[in-house]
């Protein structure tokens, strides 16, 4: 196992194109540094939140990070979105709406949000300039969300529920939610009321999904009886698609920048990194100062250490 050093390699605010069953050929923009969020979900992928924070404030010049999509764009060609998914909660960036306009020279805008700050309108405003929004609702009552998702102590989630059905009203880009069945904390009674909140939300597609990476926590997905059982009270409400297969291995890799930037916030499974590193002629003990170990569901990945 690789041992724990704290990772020295600069920032990359850009990362990808990786594939996604929703964006197609994504173009990943990192504008928070590790680990500023509103949340510390138990499920998530970069690990917890030790800047649990919903003050939103600058975090990177605008500029540095267009000249960075613009490099890239320059070497790989068009994608289908340039997608904000980063090691945090990117509506935290105060320069998110000055962020999007700018990189819509290149294409289609994403961002992935957990929604806790959309009760802000500054917030609404800002992520209205995207293409495509996708909201985060694994629970729309108190108790399983705190659980799940455990919040900053200042949220409402009603404030939040609120600003999401807000948001809906006025967005005029595509809007997609999905919802993490995790078990033990997830039951159909919360399934059936986060189904009946969608009904009145109204998204373009809800996503059902399970943790295919490894969690901050010691948790693990439902089992498929569940999902089903589960999605079809969403078909009920919405239109639904479930997102629980392992990923595909379809990365632009091309450097050892290239396996940072994407290990960053998106851990990588042995193999999958093996295949790349032998075309760079690297092993993974390469990256002892840079990557760490984490098992999940008997697989072996790899990520990039926080600064």
């Amino acid at each position: 196992m690789l041992t724990a050093v704290r990772r020295v390699s600069h920032f990359m605010h850009v990362f990808g194109p990786v594939p996604s069953r929703r964006l197609g050929k994504s173009l990943g923009v990192n504008n928070i540094p590790p680990k500023h969020c509103s949340y510390s979900c138990v499920y998530c992928q970069i690990g917890r939140t030790d800047k649990l924070t919903v003050s939103r404030r600058k975090f990177f010049d605008p500029l540095a990070i267009f000249k960075e999509v613009e490099k890239k764009i320059e070497k790989v060609g068009k994608v289908d979105y340039i997608s904000f998914v980063p090691d945090g909660e990117p509506t935290l960036d105060i320069n998110l709406g000055v962020e999007i306009d700018m990189l819509k020279s290149f294409g289609k805008v994403a961002v992935i949000t957990n929604a806790s700050l959309l009760f802000r309108e500054d917030v609404r405003c800002d992520l209205s300039k995207a293409d495509l929004v996708s909201l985060k609702v694994d629970a729309v009552e108190e108790n399983t969300w705190r659980k799940i998702n455990r919040p900053h102590s200042s949220l409402d989630i009603e404030k939040i529920l609120d600003g999401m059905l807000k948001f809906a009203e006025d967005y005029d880009g595509i809007l997609l939610t999905e919802t993490m069945l995790i078990d033990g904390y997830t039951t159909l009674e919360n399934i059936e009321k986060v189904a009946e909140f969608l009904g009145i939300l109204k998204p373009h597609k809800a996503y059902l999904a399970i943790p295919t990476r490894p969690p901050a926590e010691n948790v693990k997905g439902v089992s498929l009886d569940f999902i089903l059982k589960a999605k079809r009270i969403f078909d009920i409400y919405v239109e639904t698609e479930l997102l629980i297969e392992l990923e595909s291995n379809e990365f632009t890799i091309n450097s050892k920048e290239d396996v940072l930037s994407i290990a960053s916030v998106h851990p990588l499974r042995r193999e999958i990194l093996e295949k790349y590193l032998k075309k760079l002629d690297l092993r993974i003990e390469d990256f002892a100062n840079e990557l760490e170990e984490i098992e999940f569901n008997g697989m072996k990945y790899y990520r990039t250490k926080k600064l």
